[in-house]
């Protein structure tokens, strides 16, 4: 059987120094640590996809982005294989809501320098490089 890649965005959301993350539940990653993202759809833009996957997973509202970086993901134990695209925005105001409860037990924001364990495979890969979100102003 041929080995299927799939492309995921994750929407890297900053605040006054914090980013938010929600504890996936239900699928390849459960009970770890993830930015809103999802599934690149067929003639979906990167940025209408990490736009799409925030409000449907939080509600929130993003529409300024610049892009990071991406990462090569192996989840062994699923057999299933990503490339995940890496975008950094902004929301300034509103909350996140608990909008889909069969996939994440809740969201959070977090300090950059005080992430919680253990976090999605997609994103710890990302965090191994050299990017300094910190770097990111909008």
């Amino acid at each position: 059987m041929k080995e299927e890649v799939r492309v995921g965005v994750a929407a890297v959301i900053l605040r006054e120094g914090r980013v938010l993350l929600g504890e996936r539940i239900g699928s390849h990653g459960a009970y770890t640590w993830a930015t809103p993202g999802g599934h690149l759809e067929l003639g979906e833009s990167i940025e209408e996809c990490a736009q799409r996957e925030t409000f449907e997973e939080t509600g929130l509202v993003v529409n300024t982005f610049k892009k990071l970086s991406f990462t090569n993901d192996v989840f062994e134990q699923h057999n299933k294989r990503y490339v995940t695209l890496f975008v950094v925005t902004c929301c300034s105001s509103s909350e996140p809501q608990f909008i889909e409860p069969d996939k994440c037990m809740q969201w959070k924001w977090f300090e950059l320098d005080k992430l919680p364990e253990p976090l999605f495979l997609p994103l710890a890969n990302f965090l191994k490089e050299s990017v300094n979100l910190r770097d990111f102003n909008f």
